[in-house]
């Protein structure tokens, strides 16, 4: 589960493809303290499904009034262009996603 990460701390968040069908893209993300630039939202053509593997985060759906903290094995399924932001994850040990988009995108 935690082969092959990259070193410690990152400037960025990696992701990493691994798998990519038509309709399909399956993505491990690795963060260290990152969050989406104040006033950014994602808003995404494709249905995810997120999985924390591990870490903590917390993460902003818009119109919701609070942040839903997400711990390992916590996970979420947002529908194309629900709008939402990653708030916080923490940095170490690092705080690894799996993320499958299906659909459009």
């Amino acid at each position: 589960m935690r082969r092959d990460l990259p070193a410690q701390p990152l400037p960025e968040e990696v992701v990493d493809i691994l798998l990519r069908r038509p309709g399909l893209r399956v993505e491990r993300i690795v963060s260290t303290g990152q969050a989406t630039p104040d006033g950014e939202w994602y808003d995404q053509e494709s249905d995810e499904f997120v999985l924390l593997v591990a870490g903590a985060a917390r993460l902003r759906i818009e119109g919701e009034h609070e942040d839903r903290a997400l711990e390992e094995g916590d996970w979420l399924c947002l529908p194309a262009h629900c709008r939402h932001r990653v708030t916080w994850t923490r940095a170490e040990p690092p705080t690894i996603w799996l993320a499958v988009h299906c659909g459009a995108g």
